[in-house]
């Protein structure tokens, strides 16, 4: 019964979810299900277990959610993105629209810019491209993702994506692990994607497709509808309700200007791995008041939370009298912080309540039983949680957070070393939570103006084909030469 309670929980959860409940009634409900055919206690479960899994997320990655949010709103109103993209299509042209699109998005979200606010950008720019070099329209989607939600997202070393953050307290590794896996499987990525772009386009040309009847651009709409905003503060670190708020400035800034910040969150987030934080006395991280953790635990959050910090000052300098109003888009950006932490910490607790009841020791029995080894166990067991939730951060937390122990025994059992877990786990929650149902993928159709049933097909190839091959290569080599 209580391997049903389990089930039942989460198939009411993915099922409400989709139809657009908010994740803050359905988590605890689900959770609350599966503690009752299990026969707990139920308050204890809920204000316990489920509300303590809850607050450690939130108290782990709000500075993340908070600065992410922040950094995308102001390099959005100061007109930096548009900038970007400006650059990017001036430079490249038509002739090169998918390519111009993918390194637009990959620039701008590698850069620690969210993806919501990069699509809002990307997406009437993405238009005007394909309809003058004649590809269609239905392939915007696909290219977008490309270029914001693969490898700068899970592969790309130093990204400062919340998904590349989670397993760092977990393995005690950095935003940098396994750099020369990550710059491989990048590469597949990319190359996969653009090369079945490319492919898809010739196609179309030769049949004589063209552009099509595209729908005009929603985007205020999009940003604006409930039940997208529900699905979509699951699946990534900004609320889209945010992204149209704000005073955008009417003078976008010169392309050195508006790139600084994102050279700046790279740069810093390496030097503060690299360089500062190695140097520092930290004695005083045993202490109880600072939660008696160590440098490895936090450095690489640390990392990150430094150089987004760096960047919001770096943007504001530089921008300070483009920005029509600084409150406002601060206030735009902090807001959009919240409704998504609070969602996927809400995940999280459930999974709480989930690997707490009796009956997981069958799943985790089930995972850990599964050939291959440790590596493709944590590959499937991140994989399987990101797409029933449709989340990548709130999936991949939740196997950490039931299995992430279970793991670090293995790793010592079998002298794996811990950044080659952090890079799978990143990049297995990065591909399957691209179903039908993940926010993001809801989001990027409805801003496009386009539907699933006429882009989504796309989107697999890119977002879930191309990540797949790439994780198949990570296993590999990993098992293979180890971590490099």
């Amino acid at each position: 019964m209580g391997l049903f309670g389990i089930l039942l929980g989460l198939a009411l959860l993915i099922w409400l979810a989709y139809r657009g409940w908010s994740i803050l009634l359905l988590a605890p409900g689900a959770a609350l299900i599966a503690a009752a055919f299990a026969g707990g206690p139920l308050l204890a479960y809920w204000t316990q277990t489920f509300m303590d899994a809850a607050a450690r997320f939130i108290a782990q990655f709000f500075p993340l959610f908070l600065l992410g949010a922040l950094f995308g709103k102001l390099m959005e109103d100061s007109g930096s993105v548009a900038a970007i993209a400006t650059f990017m299509t001036e430079r490249l042209g038509p002739q090169r629209a998918i390519l111009t699109v993918v390194l637009a998005g990959a620039l701008v979200t590698y850069g620690g810019v969210s993806l919501f606010v990069a699509v809002f950008v990307l997406a009437p720019m993405a238009q005007a491209l394909f309809r003058t070099a004649d590809i269609p329209n239905r392939l915007i989607p696909a290219t977008i993702a490309l270029g914001t939600s693969t490898f700068t997202m899970s592969a790309l070393p130093g990204t400062p994506a919340i998904q590349n953050a989670i397993p760092i307290p977990f393995f005690g590794t950095t935003a940098l692990a396994a750099p020369g896996l990550g710059l491989i499987t990048s590469a597949i990525m990319a190359g996969f994607g653009l090369w079945w772009l490319g492919r898809a386009a010739a196609g179309a040309r030769r049949r004589g497709e063209g552009f099509g009847a595209a729908a005009a651009l929603v985007p205020q709409a999009a940003a604006e509808d409930e039940r997208v905003r529900q699905r979509a503060t699951t699946a990534r670190e900004f609320d889209p309700a945010e992204v149209t708020r704000g005073q955008p400035s009417d003078i976008r800034p010169p392309i050195a200007v508006a790139g600084l910040p994102l050279v700046v969150v790279v740069g810093v987030n390496v030097l503060m791995t690299l360089v500062v934080l190695p140097r520092l006395d930290v004695s005083f991280l045993a202490e109880t008041r600072f939660g008696a953790t160590t440098l490895d635990a936090v450095g690489g959050v640390w990392s990150v939370v430094a150089a987004l910090l760096a960047a919001i000052l770096t943007t504001l300098a530089v921008n300070w009298r483009r920005m029509r109003n600084v409150r406002d888009s601060l206030d735009a950006g902090a807001n959009a912080s919240v409704l998504p932490v609070i969602s996927v910490a809400s995940l999280v607790g459930f999974g709480a309540v989930v690997a707490a009841v009796p009956a997981f020791e069958i799943v985790r029995h089930w995972v850990l039983s599964i050939g291959g080894g440790p590596l493709v166990s944590l590959a499937v067991a991140a994989n399987l949680l990101s797409a029933l939730t449709g989340s990548a951060s709130g999936g991949l937390t939740i196997a950490l957070e039931a299995l992430g122990g279970t793991f670090v025994q293995l790793a010592h059992q079998y002298a794996i070393d811990p950044a080659l877990l952090h890079r799978i786990a990143v990049m297995s929650a990065g591909t399957l939570d691209s179903l039908p149902q993940n926010g993001a993928v809801v989001t990027l159709l409805a801003v496009c103006g386009t539907t699933h049933a006429q882009s989504y097909s796309g989107i697999v190839m890119t977002a879930i084909v191309g990540p797949i091959i790439a994780l198949v290569a990570v296993i590999a080599l990993g098992s293979v030469l180890g971590s490099f």
